[in-house]
């Protein structure tokens, strides 16, 4: 039995991460925010009350940590409070319980030393059993387009990628089971049990327009149908009224020789 994870009272004492500045690039916004990512991500794993799909989520062992505490572009953890994480402004690996499952960085000029380096250490450290990290540039920032490790006793262990194209290559998120996939400088996420990917706004929008082009199409064919029935019907009419006509005509004729024979 579970019970339902239930969100602090409002005016409860709730101790909180403190505030970072933003981002001073637009990379997670055009690759993560902009396409949906997290909200894919979101309704493809389900449970949302007790799991987390973030973006910008500091995460340290407790929030009142002088240093150390490192916020992923993109955070995955499962089986846990979701409400109080959300409360708190951060995750507390300590009243969690348990590390994030998940985090990925999205590469830009300014952080992507960090990446490779010091989150690399700080990720590991923590106990988070998955690290990506995808750079839209295919390797300008990062030593590659999209590096994946996995935590094994202890240490990150790098996780093969697999090149598909020179615009295509992909690696499997054991943890999500997911392909994770660098395609046309675009990040996308597989689903291997489908092999379809997780729908971004724009997937959805489409299939909508398509729908709706569908729609206007199926309405066409259903009014050219029945301008045709129409067309044909008022055809038939026109015919029953000339055979009336002509009734009448063999009518008057016949009458006017019945006349003349018998004057």
């Amino acid at each position: 039995m579970t019970t339902k994870p239930v969100a602090p009272p409002a005016d409860a004492a709730v101790e909180k991460f403190p505030d970072f500045p933003p981002r001073d690039d637009m990379n997670n916004p055009v690759y993560l925010y902009d396409p949906a990512h997290p909200s894919a991500l979101r309704r493809h794993l389900g449970s949302p009350e007790t799991t987390l799909v973030l973006g910008e989520t500091p995460v340290g062992w407790r929030p009142s940590q002088v240093s150390g505490i490192l916020i992923p572009d993109l955070l995955v953890a499962f089986n846990i409070d979701r409400a109080a994480i959300i409360a708190q402004d951060g995750y507390a690996i300590e009243e969690r319980g348990k590390p994030p499952d998940f985090v990925l960085e999205v590469a830009s000029k300014t952080t992507a030393r960090n990446d490779d380096t010091s989150k690399r250490t700080g990720y590991a450290n923590y106990g988070i059993p998955e690290y990506w990290r995808f750079d839209p540039t295919g390797g300008r920032y990062h030593q590659t387009g999209l590096a994946g490790d996995q935590l094994i006793n202890g240490t990150y262990q790098p996780i093969p990628i697999e090149r598909l194209d020179d615009h295509r290559y992909r690696g499997y998120s054991p943890i999500l089971n997911l392909y994770i996939c660098w395609e046309h400088s675009q990040l996308r996420w597989l689903d291997p049990a489908t092999n379809t990917y997780l729908r971004t706004y724009d997937d959805a929008e489409n299939d909508r327009i398509a729908a709706e082009n569908d729609r206007i199409a199926a309405d066409a064919d259903r009014i050219t149908a029945e301008a045709g029935r129409l067309a044909a019907e008022s055809g038939r009419i026109a015919a029953e009224n000339d055979r009336i006509a002509a009734e009448a005509r063999i009518r008057q004729l016949e009458a006017e020789i019945q006349r003349l024979r018998n004057p």
